[in-house]
């Protein structure tokens, strides 16, 4: 069993039970620490869109021994299709399943993210205390404890106080100097739901152009239900507000942004009137440039949100989980020691992946003219058929996290 300073496990903290906070909770048990996990929703929030693994993440999953769990969930996406107003596909870049070089647009490991998260979940409430419904408003510390001061009007203390609650993280906000702004913003938003899945939804992602710098994705994930994800350029202090509006008036707004689209945009917006969930946001980038104070430390989104884009976020919280819960239970006694370390050895890591998104890579993916479409989709076409993207892929020496390694296990596991 790893003990602190004073000879006893560690108490930690963790606020947010998305995927980073579960994928700590399970190290740092396994490390021999006392941990609570704390998430303001009222029940395990296991919903959400596709997500998906890539490089390094696919490695931390497979050191916790639950990489067959998420092959048994993994979501039948074989590719992802460029197609124009009538459905017809221009172009098609397939997944990499060679096992060689590094994932395509779609990666080999798709997965529902509620589905990660219910596997990460099973792995980890024996040993976990989980309280839903409940959220960390506040907190201080001196230079050993922690005191948090929860919603209900309840404190409590703790040897050390994680932030994972997300890419809004309210730690963060406590955390760092008034003012300042954590977020790299790429001028592009997103709303995405489920509808009702019909027969021509195959297990290809369709991506629609549009002019004006907008973009349509469908993708399926079960018999059933089908993803709408509606993208937009815009740099506009209405487009920034929307996401924190009420659910109607989102709605509204991203109905009015599409309404001319075409292909099956009708459809689309018909079913966000029956869709189980609807969720927007701008894209953006969480950049600071310290993740910790004093007994305080940030991870996940909280840290180093990296974005859709990057197609390395959930990755990036798994990895950036396994770095930090490896560094608290080789210096429990230590904290200082182990939260610096944490953000030396994660940093280059992180600098990577946030360094794969683009801004002018993403303007040529959501042109703004007919023509400008046209361009894009030939040129797409013709590489396909010299099949330059899944060459490339196959032969590729790094994924997108380069050549970064993950370090040494953070605890013995007895599934791994």
């Amino acid at each position: 069993m790893t003990k602190g300073s004073s000879g006893r496990p560690l108490r930690v903290l963790v606020a947010g039970g998305g995927i980073a906070g579960q994928a700590l909770a399970f190290w740092l048990t396994r490390g021999g620490h006392r941990v609570t996990v704390a998430e303001r929703f009222p029940a395990l929030r296991a919903a959400g869109a596709q997500v998906d693994l890539r490089g390094r993440g696919i490695e931390a999953v497979q050191r916790m021994g639950l990489l067959d769990a998420v092959r048994g969930k993994l979501v039948d996406e074989a590719g992802v299709a460029f197609i124009d107003a009538r459905g017809k596909a221009k172009a098609t870049i397939m997944a990499n399943t060679s096992g060689k070089g590094r994932q395509t647009l779609t990666s080999e490991y798709e997965i529902m993210r509620g589905d990660l998260v219910r596997i990460l979940h099973d792995a980890t409430r024996d040993d976990t205390e989980y309280v839903f419904g409940k959220s960390v408003d506040g907190f201080e510390q001196d230079a050993h404890t922690v005191v948090a001061h929860f919603s209900d009007g309840s404190s409590g203390e703790f040897d050390l106080l994680v932030g994972a609650d997300g890419q809004g993280s309210r730690i963060r906000r406590a955390l760092l100097p008034e003012g300042l702004d954590p977020y790299w913003r790429v001028g592009i938003h997103m709303a995405y739901w489920f509808v009702p899945r019909i027969a021509s939804d195959s297990n290809i992602r369709d991506t629609y152009m549009v002019p004006g710098g907008r973009q349509i994705m469908r993708r399926s994930h079960n018999p059933t239900e089908t993803q709408v994800y509606f993208v937009i350029r815009e740099e506009s202090e209405e487009a920034s507000a929307i996401h924190r509006e009420p659910v109607e008036r989102r709605q509204e707004f991203w109905a009015s942004r599409f309404r001319d689209a075409g292909w099956q945009t009708e459809r689309f917006i018909e079913g966000m009137k029956t869709s189980p969930f609807f969720y927007s946001q701008e894209i953006v980038q969480v950049r600071i440039g310290t993740w910790s104070n004093g007994s305080v430390v940030l991870a996940g989104d909280a840290a180093h949100c990296a974005s859709p884009y990057s197609g390395m976020g959930v990755s990036g919280g798994l990895v950036g989980a396994h770095v930090l819960a490896g560094e608290i239970n080789r210096h429990p006694g230590d904290l200082p020691t182990a939260l610096a370390t944490y953000d030396r050895m994660l940093r280059p890591f992180v600098n990577t992946i946030q360094g794969e998104v683009n801004p002018r890579l993403l303007r040529l993916g959501m042109p703004q003219t007919q023509r400008a479409i046209d361009t894009f989709q030939a040129t797409t076409a013709l590489a396909c058929f010299l099949r330059i993207p899944e060459l490339a892929a196959r032969l590729s020496k790094e994924d997108r996290d380069g050549n970064w390694q993950l370090p040494a296990n953070p605890a013995p596991t007895n599934t791994a």
